[in-house]
């Protein structure tokens, strides 16, 4: 637990906090202040030649917009643990034509980087946060800025103060110190209620980062759609259409041989019954691997409880759950169950396995343990980022905590409204 700072540690955090959101939020205002100034110096005060200073400053001023609201967000979230989304719009892949141009999303270009830059500038335009962070820009140094000024400013009154041997001057500089200590340790606190007033994604950024989710989430399904079809038809054309029509043969050889060699026949009745028992036994499996009879008939605990006992991990099943869930639901579940059992007995050599289901505020939570080597991860491509992309049709998430050497713990939680 960590034990509150000193008053005079407090102080002196404060005063350096202050500080600096003073120079992040008046990074704009320097810029004017040096425009006003060469446009004083250099054209002494002719209105005509004012053009050219204040079109720099306009620059400036959209240039440090972003770097100003990304070192905002770092500040907040390094002082007061607060993370602010940033809401910016990802850029797409940029993709060469069979006609050797390059398409960024928006228009054609001759090479890849000028792709790129031309997508960049078609972002940073099109973006509704490049202009949220212009606001908060331009109204950070009025805000925030004005109270981390005072601490600074009490200390310059102090220096200068105690600079000078009048009286009056020496009061300036024991009020500097009182106003300098006495505020920093609250100046720069306006900094967060500021920056998630004005940082935050607008309901439109939310709403277009979920279209962009879910359509991902929509691409993911149909990709494991079509797989999952293909490894079907690839189960039924090796396995069992080939068993079906060696039988076929098999009997058409019996009719031909069954006057002519009788105990051939018998021999080939007994391979044809063989084939169709392994057959149906194929059929049985590959319909147990699309839905699981149990789980259609009794329900994911029981399903669960079930892949248990199948497992060869000593396996302890925990759970306070009583509902059924939807189908698509227990389904995802119970295959996520099936892949981290598999994970654990096959690549992390464990020997036990503990699988608790519960219902909490967040949803339907589920949590597999076991004692393995431990190194799982969602890499690209891999079981574990498949499960993550089936439970992320459910806006579901997957918590992997396996450190080197075990043990590993997974968590899915996947959010349920019918409970």
């Amino acid at each position: 637990m960590r034990q509150p700072l000193s008053w005079a540690a407090s102080a002196a955090v404060g005063f350096v906090r202050s500080c600096v959101v003073l120079v992040v939020s008046m990074l704009v205002p320097a810029v004017w202040a040096a425009a006003a100034g060469l446009w004083m110096w250099w054209w002494g005060g002719n209105p005509w030649p004012a053009i050219a200073p204040v079109l720099w400053a306009c620059v400036g001023t959209l240039a440090l917009a972003r770097p100003i609201c990304r070192m905002t967000r770092s500040l907040v979230a390094t002082w007061t643990g607060t993370v602010i989304p940033p809401g910016y719009r990802q850029a797409g892949p940029v993709v060469r034509m069979s006609t050797g141009y390059w398409w960024n999303g928006f228009s054609y270009e001759r090479t890849s980087r000028d792709a790129r830059r031309d997508q960049r500038m078609r972002l940073w335009r099109s973006d509704p946060a490049t202009w949220r962070d212009l606001r908060f820009a331009l109204i950070a140094p009025f805000t925030m800025g004005v109270v981390a000024a005072v601490p600074p400013a009490g200390a310059v009154a102090a220096v200068v103060g105690f600079g000078h041997q009048a009286p009056s001057m020496r009061l300036m500089g024991v009020l500097g110190v009182v106003v300098a200590v006495g505020a920093a340790p609250y100046a720069w606190r306006p900094v967060r209620p500021v920056a998630v007033r004005f940082l935050r994604p607008s309901p439109a950024m939310a709403l277009a980062d979920r279209v962009d989710e879910l359509t991902a989430q929509r691409a993911d399904t149909t990709v494991a759609q079509a797989a999952e079809i293909r490894r079907i038809e690839r189960d039924l054309h090796d396995g069992a259409q080939a068993r079906m029509v060696a039988l076929g043969m098999s009997l058409a050889t019996v009719e031909k041989l069954m006057e002519t060699d009788p105990d051939r026949a018998k021999t080939l009745l007994r391979e044809a019954r063989a084939g169709a028992t392994a057959s149906l036994a194929e059929l049985r499996d590959l319909v147990r691997g699309i839905s699981p009879p149990l789980l259609t008939e009794r329900g994911l605990v029981d399903a669960v409880r079930a892949l248990a006992l199948d497992s060869p991990l000593e396996t302890v099943v925990s759970v306070d759950l009583g509902l059924r869930l939807d189908p698509p639901i227990e389904s995802a579940l119970y295959f996520g169950v099936a892949e981290l059992l598999t994970n654990a007995a096959k690549h992390a050599r464990a020997t036990r396995a503990g699988i608790s289901i519960a219902r909490t505020d967040a949803g339907i939570v589920v949590d597999v343990a076991d004692d393995g080597t431990g190194g799982a991860g969602a890499r690209a491509g891999g079981g574990l980022d498949g499960l993550r992309r089936r439970l992320a049709t459910f806006d579901g998430t997957l918590e992997i905590t396996s450190p080197a050497g075990g043990p590993t713990h997974v968590r899915m939680v996947v959010p349920c409204e019918s409970l």
